[in-house]
């Protein structure tokens, strides 16, 4: 964990200073206009569990990866929208978060979590997090079995009993190469390891 001294008014803006990983790592989940049904009102804050401390965002992702514990995102319609995309896929990367379950994805956005080896889920027609009863104080098992094929429909398990399906977002067979190899780039690591410089 990073920490910098540095003035408010130094700071300027997220936008400014998106060279910089720990900082956008931060800033991932810091908008004021996040809702998080946990607090049930806006604020770029959640609970952790199980102590139940409300935490900013980073503070409570960096106390779980601290703990082991990989996480999982229940989302609504149209996850990622809005711009600096790049930044929320590599953000929730960087908070360990393993898998997003959302209604639909903005499309470029669903690309770049599958890049950052996010796994995309999707909820089956007529499915919510409401529908289902889903809250986030539940551990949340994804069955993934091999072979997997694009757009394949997977069981995902709660440590309740209940037991739900959802399709992974990996549309081609490219996506789950990256998917195999944990990303874009450890996939392009892959492909260059062993070769020669010219």
């Amino acid at each position: 964990m990073y920490e910098f001294t540095l003035n408010p008014r130094d700071f300027n803006s997220y936008g400014s200073r998106r060279g910089n990983g720990a900082v956008m790592a931060r800033g991932t989940f810091a908008n004021i206009r996040l809702f998080n049904k946990f607090l049930n009102k806006q604020a770029p804050l959640t609970l952790h569990l199980p102590s139940d401390e409300t935490l900013d965002v980073f503070d409570a992702a960096k106390r779980y990866q601290q703990g082991g514990f990989p996480l999982i995102i229940l989302a609504g319609k149209e996850y990622g929208s809005g711009s600096s995309r790049d930044w929320a896929a590599k953000g929730p990367f960087l908070l360990g978060i393993k898998a997003v379950l959302a209604e639909s994805y903005e499309r470029i956005h669903r690309s770049n979590l599958v890049g950052m080896g996010v796994i995309p889920l999707e909820y089956l027609a007529g499915d919510t997090a409401d529908t289902l009863g889903l809250t986030g104080r539940v551990h949340y098992t994804v069955v993934i079995l091999e072979p997997l094929t694009p757009r394949v429909i997977v069981d995902i398990k709660l440590d309740t009993g209940k037991t739900f399906q959802a399709r992974m977002r990996f549309d081609t067979d490219v996506e789950l190469t990256y998917f195999h190899n944990g990303g874009t780039i450890r996939t392009y690591k892959e492909r260059t390891i062993g070769t020669k410089p010219r």
